[in-house]
């Protein structure tokens, strides 16, 4: 699945201690993650931009 932004930038991208490496820890079922591994998408269809202060600076 190719995604146009990079998973190091979604605020569900957290680090596991126990496998200690970084996974997507989106809350979804079985049937989401069916269609998410099924369907081809340009984009990750749960991408959400973990930059806090992104709204602060465009109101600069």
């Amino acid at each position: 699945m190719a995604t146009s932004a990079s998973c190091e930038y979604c605020c569900y991208f957290t680090y596991d201690d126990e496998t200690e490496e970084y996974v997507c820890d989106v809350n979804m079922d079985e049937d989401d993650y069916g269609r998410l591994v099924s369907n081809h998408f340009k984009e990750c269809p749960y991408f959400k931009d973990g930059d806090e202060y992104k709204v602060v600076r465009h109101q600069m």
